[in-house]
């Protein structure tokens, strides 16, 4: 798996909305954005230092234009922290090691999956799709995806 953390040439590369959004706390326009629609199976790894936090098989569709999850794929690299900016007591959620502002843990998810709903930006994300996972390095993430007949599995 590639090694993961924050480094100037990583900030150095991102887009002027990914820096405002990781490095700045902001959050990207609903609907408009990369990822919040996204059906195809795969990973979200952080912008910034590429560690995996979250599947298609745990997206869910929250109708809020932003990409959700109910749950971290490694929950030892997203942490959750009070967050009362804007008038508003939230929980921000972030990347352990990149320290990227991903956006914030509500208590409205799915009931029958755990009833929590990370709200995503787009911008902290790169999406690495299922047949990508091996050559990217992060190939032992491929059994989640596969079903018997080994096919890999739609995302929801």
């Amino acid at each position: 798996m590639p090694e993961h953390h924050k480094s100037a040439e990583r900030i150095a590369q991102l887009t002027e909305l990914q820096y405002r959004v990781t490095q700045q706390d902001e959050t990207e326009p609903s609907f408009a954005n990369a990822l919040w629609d996204n059906k195809a199976p795969g990973i979200y790894v952080d912008i910034v230092s590429g560690e995996p936090l979250f599947s298609s098989t745990d997206k869910c569709d929250s109708r809020t234009g932003w990409p959700s999850f109910t749950k971290p794929l490694e929950p030892g690299h997203v942490v959750e922290l009070p967050d009362t900016g804007h008038g508003m007591v939230r929980v921000e959620v972030r990347s352990v090691n990149g320290d990227s502002h991903l956006g914030h843990l509500f208590p409205d998810g799915p009931s029958d999956r755990g009833g929590l709903r990370y709200s995503i930006n787009s911008a902290s994300l790169r999406f690495i799709p299922v047949e990508e996972l091996e050559r990217e390095g992060y190939g032992q993430y491929l059994s989640m995806f596969e079903m018997p007949e080994g096919r890999a599995t739609e995302a929801q």
